[in-house]
């Protein structure tokens, strides 16, 4: 691969609804540019972009690909990112290094929920849209761009209409040039436009010139003045429309067929923004100073990790992209966010799986090298003692949490120095070991996304696991008082055992976890056995008495008890405090507690019934709502107990459109009949 200016690199990120044929339309586009000898099938499990064992047996993508083609002397690099919900944390990664996106729709369904979750995640980044699958049963171009145009307005316009409908679809007419193409066996030929589809041009133009004509006065004027545009007169108003965010162009094909695979690629080339044309990256500087950090090739290096890859043969793969400067093989750098030193070994073009060696990266293009020792997603690379730190990425938080066990009894340190590894890959998984369920806890993006985080364990490091539901981190506390007795004597021949104490036990407010009060006169218990008294009570509340949760919230005051001179000891009355606590917990009206979250959902307000009946269900309270642009937010509170599943239940419920946030707000009484229940399984 040669080298390639910053100006004639284009960084496009594909995005849009699963199954909208993105990883199909990267495959054709890099066969049509000579870049792969055979046109790879996802049905085959042979594409360039989608390689782990994961994406090829479930056939999705899960991981964002890049593929570089070489398109009339541009470099065009493709980051094919997946389309289901569960791995919106690599298309945040994807869009933080591209400089515009391919938003890919099905010409049979149009704008899909994940088409306009995307939408939104890209809305400061310039657009073009691909309507695919054109020949497909129903697929309907002019129906398509009408939902555009409705959902987003009279800046989304057609540079591209369909010669023919589903099975006789078989060519493209250019609206730019006003050229007309015809595909047979996989070749194009300049033909006339059809004479059926003149009325559609005309009216399509004429669109395309309004939506043009605002990006400049001079044309403004000539176009009203009713002179004639040159086609390249049009194509460079559409360039400036696009970067501005005032055009949106819709192109349109059949990956499948490879028809508009080659006028796609003549679109992106012309119309897709350059690193140039992007702002200048602002980091910050050891002072916490704004440093600009301009696209050129001959500046000081600023380079962002935005993905890593971890394989236990290969070792960690580093996927980064260069703002500013130029990034050589063999080389020293600091990374900046963590102020340590790299040395980068060989650099390498990534096509999919393949390494292509380079000698060097220059401002605006994409590469990886291998094997850095503590450099991450979201770091900074600069020169060898610069300090210039580049803003990160974006990710979501994790939705779902479920508890990881091994199925092999000691297997738990291969687990966590594999997982280790895959949060190093994937930064929207999290990590926990819960100490009062004694759980290793597992957060990510849904079900699937954990599924497959399982799946790679076995397959990569060679530990299998099973997830489970976390257990609630319930707490026992008491609403009553009791004064108890705990005696504990024991004679076995030599020196017995005795201790003997009365404690009274009272509840505290929410919060205050444990008081221990002395009130002992006259030496019923010697000093240095009241402290053995408040161990033996600790250490009781940590195991818990009703079902085996921690105790909290009680004060226990030591009033009286007796010792023997001979057979009294620091054990003995540690174990008559342990007795008199157990005994004086179930006397002081014992209940169970469970954690109560805040929950902020964020839902289309069609959905708002539903959302507010299932919370109920969930014996959630509805503190509130308040509309923010399109959508609702609910504000609630419900028991952790219910939630555990909540990301699921609501992408079922609002079609994948709402999202949720949630964090711990207190304890509360568990209701009684539910508290039983939990009370009789623990027991068992």
């Amino acid at each position: 691969m040669k080298n390639y200016t910053t100006e004639q690199i284009r960084n496009l990120a594909l995005v849009g609804h699963g199954g909208a044929g993105k990883t199909s339309l990267v495959e054709s586009l890099l066969f049509k540019t000579g870049g792969s000898s055979r046109l790879g099938r996802i049905e085959e499990g042979n594409t360039v972009s989608d390689y782990d064992p994961e994406e090829t047996k479930r056939k999705i993508t899960i991981s964002t690909g890049i593929v570089p083609c070489e398109w009339k002397n541009h470099k065009l690099n493709f980051l094919d990112t997946p389309g289901f919900f569960d791995f919106e944390g690599e298309v945040k990664e994807a869009l933080r290094v591209a400089e515009s996106v391919l938003v890919v729709v099905r010409g049979t369904s149009g704008v899909e929920v994940g088409t306009e979750k995307v939408w939104e995640y890209a809305k400061d980044l310039p657009k073009m849209i691909f309507v695919n699958k054109l020949d497909r049963e129903n697929a309907d171009f002019s129906k398509v761009l009408a939902i555009l145009q409705n959902m987003y307005g009279s800046s989304v316009v057609a540079v591209q209409l369909p010669i023919g409908k589903e099975a006789d679809f078989s060519g493209i007419v250019d609206l730019v040039s006003l050229k007309a193409y015809k595909y047979e066996g996989g070749k194009r030929t300049e033909i006339p436009i059809p004479d059926e589809l003149a009325s559609d041009v005309e009216n399509l133009r004429e669109q395309l010139m309004e939506a043009v004509a605002i990006t400049d006065e001079d044309l403004m004027e000539r176009y009203l003045g009713g002179e004639t545009i040159e086609a390249d007169e049009v194509a460079r108003a559409v360039a400036v429309g696009v970067k501005e965010g005032d055009v949106i162009p819709v192109l349109c094909g059949s990956a499948a067929l490879g028809v508009g695979m080659e006028e796609l690629l003549d679109g992106i080339a012309a119309y897709g923004p350059s690193p140039l044309d992007r702002a200048p990256e602002i980091g910050t500087g050891a002072e916490e100073e704004e440093v600009e950090c301009k696209a050129d090739a001959k500046g000081k290096l600023a380079a962002l990790v935005f993905k890593t890859t971890a394989d236990p043969f290969v070792g960690k793969l580093t996927f980064f992209r260069v703002f500013s400067g130029t990034l050589r093989s063999d080389s020293q750098v600091t990374n900046s966010s963590r102020k340590s030193d790299e040395r980068i070994g060989q650099l390498f073009i990534q096509k999919g799986k393949e390494q292509i060696p380079t000698e060097a990266i220059m401002a605006g293009d994409i590469g990886a090298v291998a094997k850095l020792a503590a450099t991450v997603t979201g770091d900074t690379i600069a020169d060898k003692g610069a300090s210039v730190v580049l803003p990160g990425i974006d990710f979501p938080s994790p939705t779902l949490t479920m508890a990881m066990e091994p199925k092999t009894k000691g297997d738990e340190d291969k687990i966590a120095s594999g997982l280790a590894r895959l949060l190093e890959e994937d930064p929207t998984i999290k990590m926990e070991r819960r100490a009062e369920t004694r759980q290793l806890l597992v957060s990510g993006m849904g079900e699937l996304h954990l599924e497959i985080m399982a799946s790679r364990l076995q397959k990569k490091f060679g530990v299998e696991v099973q997830l489970t539901d976390p257990k609630v981190p319930y707490r026992e506390t008491i609403r009553g008082t009791a004064k108890v007795e705990g005696k504990h004597k024991k004679q076995s021949g030599g020196r017995g055992q005795f201790g003997h104490v009365w404690l009274e036990l009272e509840p505290l407010p929410a919060g205050e976890e444990f008081v221990f009060v002395d009130k002992i006169f006259g030496g019923a218990v010697p000093r240095q056995y009241i402290p053995a008294v408040e161990k033996g009570a600790r250490e009781t509340m940590v195991d818990g008495i009703l079902a085996g949760y921690p105790v909290v919230d009680v004060k226990v005051t030591l009033y009286d008890g007796s010792y023997h001179a001979v057979d009294s000891s620091e054990m003995a009355f540690k174990i008559a405090a342990s007795m008199a606590f157990k005994k004086g917990f179930m006397d002081s009206q014992p209940i169970l507690l469970e954690p109560v979250m805040n929950v902020e959902v964020r839902v289309p307000e069609e959905f708002m019934g539903d959302i507010i009946g299932d919370l109920n269900k969930k014996r959630g309270r509805i503190l509130g709502m308040e509309p923010q642009g399109k959508e609702q937010i609910v504000r609630a509170q419900a028991p952790l107990a219910e939630m555990f599943r909540y990301a699921i239940d609501l992408r079922s419920m609002t079609q994948g459109r709402g999202s949720f946030a949630m964090d711990f707000d207190h304890y509360e009484e568990v209701p009684g009949q539910i508290a039983q229940k939990i009370i009789e399984a623990a027991n068992e």
